[in-house]
């Protein structure tokens, strides 16, 4: 096989909008014909974008599961396309929507049910890496000399993620969103985010529901919420003494950045006129729009160069449907029937010519004592810049990770270890022939993973590769 191409399916479930792609993900041969089998995604075209719906909620803090359910299998309908043509792909739950009492449980209900491996994926820096990813900022950032941050705002939250050179360096999310404040066609707040709180106490405005503001009025409060933000990340501002519109942060200070895209629900308004009376504004029922123009107006007075955005309302859904699958072949050791595992936190060990044995038990304690609900997984091992090894090595330390992996953790049934060079197949063989109980061993290989991480293992694509999405949760 030189080719393949493969069905993904991206589900973003958002503050306010729900939407799905479907991409075709084209897998090919990479390396020469004198060196071992590497495939890597060499392609990868959307096929199909649903329209987009509002997130269905039963109330005000809960999904509605069957409205999603119904149209899952709407779009899957229409698409012609059945949960065994799909090999990859996320189900991602993005920003105020990520809080709902039963948001986790949709999350896995629905990656359980979109395809033969579609993972769930949560957590607003994830989010932001994703419609990086999707709205082109990530391409961008490898022809840029400097800093590229994408900013993609939708109803709940501003998701930041700063790209240099094609490597994520730092992420941070506000509590920035047009779905924050909710407003009719005469100005009156029919809600206020729980979320945004905090900082409209820090700024003394004062927001009801039942009150009625002016459209000059809503217009100061878009403003100060753009140009707070935009001065965090302009340095102007410290992280630290904005907490109250911070979500979350990867950093306590930001590298300096010289290009910013931006993308989501808000950024595809930026395209629009800035609306001129207050139905204009409440089109949507919130300040989406207004808080759209006031961005545009307040990046002016900042030194970024803006560029457009490639994707904006779909830069999520895109970059979870297309970016988030690897491929990991073709020297592997697997169990077809354990897999698809999902979830799996990984701990990542140095491996030293010395002091091997006492260095392990030491990494493997660190990670039952993070991971001890998992018993018969507890996580996944990383082996990191693990150099070339003469076999008579890699036996020994197979011999060690068999023998300490069994006496730490009687109860597991799977001993998964992630290689970032291509080991895998010896390795994975040595350890099924040195662990002191039947255990099943994954061994895969060509996937470089930190620790902190969590790690999704697929079902086998052919026998020689297996799709593998990486989520970097340390950054949400």
């Amino acid at each position: 096989m030189t080719r393949e191409v493969i069905k993904s399916v991206g589900i973003d479930i958002g503050t306010s909008t729900t939407k799905l792609i479907m991409s075709e993900l084209t897998l090919g041969r990479v390396s020469s014909h004198f060196a071992l089998p590497h495939f890597e995604i060499i392609d990868r075209q959307v096929t199909y974008e649903s329209d987009i719906i509002s997130t269905p909620l039963k109330s005000e803090d809960e999904i509605h599961l069957q409205s999603l359910i119904n149209w899952l299998q709407r779009e899957y309908n229409r698409m012609g396309v059945s949960l065994p043509d799909i090999k990859s792909g996320a189900v991602i739950i993005t920003g105020e929507t990520a809080i709902k009492k039963n948001a986790d449980a949709i999350l896995h209900y629905l990656a359980e049910r979109s395809g033969d491996f579609v993972v769930a994926i949560a957590g607003a820096s994830l989010e932001g890496v994703l419609a990086g990813r999707g709205s082109g900022a990530y391409e961008r950032s490898k022809t840029q000399r400097g800093v590229v941050a994408n900013v993609d705002i939708g109803g709940g939250t501003a998701n930041v993620v700063l790209f240099q050179q094609g490597k994520v360096l730092e992420t941070i999310t506000f509590h920035v969103g047009g779905r924050l404040v909710e407003i009719s066609s005469e100005g009156e707040i029919l809600a206020v985010s729980p979320s945004l709180r905090p900082w409209l106490d820090y700024k003394g405005i004062s927001l009801k529901n039942g009150m009625s503001l002016s459209l000059e009025q809503f217009r100061e409060v878009s403003k100060q919420l753009c140009h707070d933000m935009l001065g965090c990340l302009a340095g102007k501002t410290s992280i630290a003494a904005l907490q109250c519109l911070v979500h979350s942060s990867s950093c306590e200070t930001l590298p300096e950045i010289h290009e910013v895209v931006i993308s989501g629900g808000v950024g595809r308004l930026t395209h629009e006129l800035p609306p001129a009376r207050l139905p204009e504004v409440a089109i949507y029922n919130d300040i989406g729009p207004l808080l759209a123009s006031e961005l545009m107006e307040a990046l002016k007075r900042y030194p970024f160069h803006v560029a457009a955005a490639a994707q904006t309302t779909r830069a999520t859904v895109i970059g979870a449907g297309m970016q988030s699958t690897k491929i990991s072949g073709a020297t592997i050791s697997i169990q077809p029937d354990q897999l698809p595992l999902r979830n799996i936190p990984v701990v990542k060990v140095q491996v030293s010519q010395s002091g091997q044995e006492k260095q392990l038990e030491l990494e493997f304690l660190k990670g039952k004592e993070l991971y001890a609900d998992h018993d018969s997984l507890p996580f996944a091992i990383s082996l990191g810049g693990l150099p070339y090894m003469p076999y008579q090595q890699l036996k020994e330390l197979a011999c060690i990770f068999g023998t300490l992996y069994t006496r730490l953790f009687p109860s597991a049934s799977v001993l998964v270890v992630i290689c970032e060079n291509d080991m895998a197949k010896a390795l994975g063989q040595l350890l099924r022939l040195y662990s002191v109980s039947a255990i099943d061993v994954i061994c895969i290989d060509q996937i470089v993973i930190d620790h902190g991480d969590y790690i999704d293992i697929g079902e086998p694509l052919h026998d020689t590769m297996v799709p593998v999405v990486v989520k970097t949760l340390a950054f949400s």
